[in-house]
């Protein structure tokens, strides 16, 4: 698919005299996603094109993000790219307004305004994309930016993830380093993006990522299958024998896998686009139930957890009580369910594979009372921290 770079044979959105130059400094190279300037796992098949415009896609959100005269510019930029890619776009944009807020001290203006004028469908991706700007820059999220989403800026330890294992993947992927100083509910978000970038580093290859994970230390591993379950059904790239492998490869990670891909439905189903063709197979396959099903889930986990939900244990409650939707759901499938809609390919996950004890037991899938977990791997309990320096905020929900 074409993409247009700005500066670079086209005009940029809006972009003139000292802005032009800026643009021309931060722009970046669409070259620099070719999987094999990556030195990432190269398939013959789908699986690379569709990954490589994907970040392609990021990027010329990212150029138009640097490039633009005005939020309403941007804006207009943003909506030309397809709206398959679109997403992709919109994270790239999240990550050039963050930067530029960083870099001119301007507390998050800009992110502010993508996020409440025309990425007001994207806030997943646009926190995730603000998380790429802080790992350019080396410092921690959200340190000198007030913007975003109490719940979703824990996102940005996310892209932070992605990014260093995208740029980094020597020593992120090769040899699973780690930042010190990072507790351990920012490792598990941190993690949970560098499983995301495993799916496009190994390609989308089943039987690599699996053995790709094995290589990291065990507390680690379900975090990475969460996020390489929500790169699967985001950005796609498998087919269907490809997904039910990966369902298998897994194995006692299932209830991960589904959690990473009902977040990838939650983002798509909010976006208010069509979803691509690859979603619904993707959803039945690690979810085992349709996109819209799966996105509710993050809905239902969401409202649990009662008013103004922000901390790091929190958005770790989120997470669980998504995996618990999805072990009640197959453990009692609602009557008048399709067939290939009430049981997930491969056995259900043992409890003890998940990050905390409320997974043992079954969490309905009703709006219940939030379940106050304490603890990120087994055995290890943290107390609730915030993502940044405190701030006001307006609460955003779905």
């Amino acid at each position: 698919m074409p993409f247009l770079v700005p500066g670079a044979g086209t005009p940029a959105a809006g972009c003139g005299g000292l802005r032009s130059r800026a643009a021309r400094l931060l722009r970046q190279d669409m070259r620099q996603v070719d999987f094999g300037a990556r030195r990432f796992r190269l398939r013959s098949g789908p699986a690379r094109p569709r990954l490589e415009d994907s970040g392609r896609a990021f990027l010329e959100g990212f150029n138009h993000s640097v490039a633009a005269r005005n939020a309403d510019a941007l804006g207009t930029a943003l909506g030309g790219v397809p709206e398959e890619f679109r997403g992709f776009a919109f994270e790239g944009a999240g990550m050039g307004c963050a930067l530029l807020d960083l870099l001119t001290l301007s507390r998050g203006r800009r992110l502010r305004e993508l996020l409440d004028g025309a990425g007001v469908d994207y806030p997943h991706l646009i926190h995730v994309g603000a998380g790429w700007a802080f790992a350019k820059l080396r410092l921690r999220p959200w340190r000198g930016l007030r913007a975003g989403d109490p719940l979703l800026r824990w996102l940005a330890w996310d892209g932070f993830g992605f990014y260093q294992g995208f740029f980094d993947s020597d020593r992120v992927v090769a040899g699973q380093r780690i930042e010190r100083g990072l507790d351990p509910r920012q490792r598990a978000v941190r993690d949970q993006g560098l499983g995301r970038c495993l799916w496009f580093h190994e390609c989308a290859d089943p039987e690599a990522l699996g053995l790709r994970v094995a290589e990291f230390p065990q507390g680690r591993r379900a975090d990475l299958w969460s996020g390489i379950g929500l790169a699967a059904v985001y950005a796609g790239g498998a087919d269907q024998d490809e997904l039910r492998a990966l369902a298998e490869v897994a194995g006692g990670y299932r209830a991960h896998l589904a959690q990473g891909a009902a977040f990838a439905c939650g983002a798509r189903v909010r976006a208010r686009t069509p979803l691509p063709e690859h979603c619904g197979p993707g959803a039945l396959a690690l979810a085992g139930v349709p996109p819209r099903t799966a996105a509710d889930w993050t809905d239902t986990a969401q409202a649990d957890l009662g008013p103004d939900p922000r901390t790091s244990q929190h958005y770790e409650e989120w997470r669980a009580g998504i995996r618990g939707l999805w072990t009640t759901y197959h453990n009692s499938p609602p009557a008048g369910a399709r067939a290939d809609d009430s049981a997930p390919h491969g056995s259900t996950p043992d409890a003890a594979s998940a990050h905390s004890s409320a997974h043992g037991s079954a969490h309905p899938p009703t709006r219940q009372p939030p379940r106050h977990l304490t603890a990120t791997e087994p055995g290890e309990a943290v107390e609730a921290v915030e993502p940044g320096e405190a701030a006001p905020f307006s609460r955003r929900g779905r």
